[in-house]
């Protein structure tokens, strides 16, 4: 039996690994079919922006985990602070007022990052629990102000909001719907705002008139719904998971106009977003968008200890503060609402960004990112598109460069590139529901890094592209 090789320092063995995983591990956003037919990746350990598996390989992180690890692996200071926190109080509650002075703290410094207009933090564990809480917010906020009708939120198509029962019908994405009985029907969808494929469609020919087709949509779907039964919208400020699609010019300006014509309240969904990942410590900052409620997690804590946080803006904390004085619950919250070892940990993390001036290197760095992926794959027959912003960057894939043409859904080129990709030692995400790679590096990558992420990504499409040829879904 072949053991972990030695300059790992591990003792498991592989092949042991490999059947316990599949016979034990439910794994999320996994073709069971293919977990019981083939190994799934096994890491082992990381540093910086490079993983390692049970084997002993090691791969460049072009994804940073999922959208998530900003500030690299192996960063000390965090685990110091999760390991002080732990023996000091390693968990208490926040119901009824207790609190701890991490979350206090982190409370404090997310205040003075954030946008002026937000006025308090409340915390969970995840961007699904983030968008789950905005909606029973928005709803809370409605009833306190005399608007119980006031129900419904509108998200867009191929938005990615999460997966549990409201997150998940806020998202658009089929897949995340169609074995599950969702959307619930308090969620209603708008277009996406997608440049490459849907703006040509709606023949607008500058960004400023895609824009105001997009504010026009929702304006409509408002009044045909009723204004006296909308509540919200919810936005990526620039969708991730959806493609990696970047507003056009003036979007947030056009639909925050019809927002207020309706009394509709912004969310600015920001788990993707928030804390640098744009080249801003918040997407809210770098498009001017005034939210009235921001969702954040992920780069939070880097990844390092499950938490999210929603920054509440003055226009909702007000009605609750106001409704409050009679002295009523607010009857919400969760077992880890405030976890004292989690905020210490996102205490660590943000002290890291400040210091290092990452928010600062990512906005440097997001030029010469692009750059290096468009001089690597953008001369490549089935690349359509590439877009970024920061450290964001998506590549779609089409059969043909000129009409635009979508590939065969059967040939599932995106996750194929993917799994290429891994081969030339390089992990990059495959979107659900559309061919495009998705990368989103730690801020810490450097530009050799970079070089060598693009290089493999070049090859993994060669390679898939000859795979393509020899079955007949491409021409030869």
């Amino acid at each position: 039996m072949n053991t972990i090789a030695s300059q790992t320092g591990l003792s498991e063995q592989v092949p042991e690994l490999a059947v316990a995983d599949r016979n034990s591990f439910f794994h999320p956003f996994t073709a069971i079919r293919d977990q019981e037919q083939g190994g799934g990746l096994v890491v082992a350990r990381a540093r910086g922006s490079r993983i390692t598996d049970v084997s002993g390989r090691e791969y460049i992180d072009g994804a940073a985990g999922l959208w998530c690890v900003n500030v690299g692996y192996g960063r000390s200071e965090i685990s110091k602070a999760i390991e002080a926190q732990s023996l000091e109080l390693p968990y208490f509650h926040t119901f009824n007022g207790v609190s701890n002075e991490p979350g206090i703290r982190l409370s404090e410094k997310l205040l003075d990052l954030a946008p002026s207009s937000m006025r308090r933090v409340f915390y969970g564990s995840s961007g699904s629990d983030a968008n789950d809480s905005a909606v029973k917010l928005l709803w809370n906020y409605n009833i306190l102000r005399g608007k119980p009708e006031k129900r419904k939120i509108i998200s867009r198509t191929y938005a990615y909001h999460g997966v549990s029962i409201a997150a998940g019908s806020l998202t658009g994405i089929p897949v995340v719907h169609q074995d599950f009985g969702l959307p619930l029907d308090f969620a209603r969808h708008v277009s996406r705002p997608d440049l490459y494929r849907d703006a040509p469609e709606r023949q607008c020919h500058t960004e400023e008139a895609y824009s105001a087709w997009l504010a026009e949509e929702l304006d409509q779907m408002i009044t045909s719904e009723g204004e006296d039964t909308v509540a919200g919208f919810v936005a990526e400020p620039v969708m991730g998971t959806g493609g990696v699609l970047p507003p056009p010019r003036g979007y947030f300006e056009a639909i925050s106009r019809v927002l207020e014509k309706h009394d509709v309240r912004l969310v600015a969904d920001e788990v993707i977003t928030g804390f640098g990942r744009v080249g801003a410590w918040f997407a809210s900052q770098l498009y001017d968008i005034k939210p009235d409620l921001i969702l954040t997690a992920k780069g939070l804590t880097s990844g390092y200890l499950p938490m999210s946080a929603i920054l509440v803006g003055d226009r909702i904390w007000s009605v609750m503060e106001d409704a409050a004085r009679d002295g009523r619950v607010f009857a919400h919250g969760f077992t880890y609402s405030g976890h004292p070892t989690c905020a210490a940990a996102a205490l660590a993390n943000l002290a890291i960004i400040e210091r290092e001036g990452l928010v600062g290197r990512v906005a440097d760095m997001a030029r010469p990112f692009h750059d290096a992926i468009e001089a690597q794959v953008g001369d490549h027959d089935l690349v359509g598109d590439i877009r970024s912003v920061g450290l964001m960057l998506g590549v779609e894939f089409v059969a043909d460069r000129q009409t635009r043409e979508p590939l065969p859904t059967a040939a599932k080129t995106a996750g194929r590139i993917a799994l290429a990709a891994r081969r030339h030692g390089a992990l990059v995400r495959a979107l659900p529901n559309s061919d495009v790679i998705a990368l989103s590096p730690p801020f810490i990558i450097t530009e050799e890094e970079i070089s060598e992420l693009a290089s493999a990504l070049r090859k993994a499409i060669e390679d898939v592209a000859s795979e393509l040829k020899e079955e007949g879904m491409l021409p030869a």
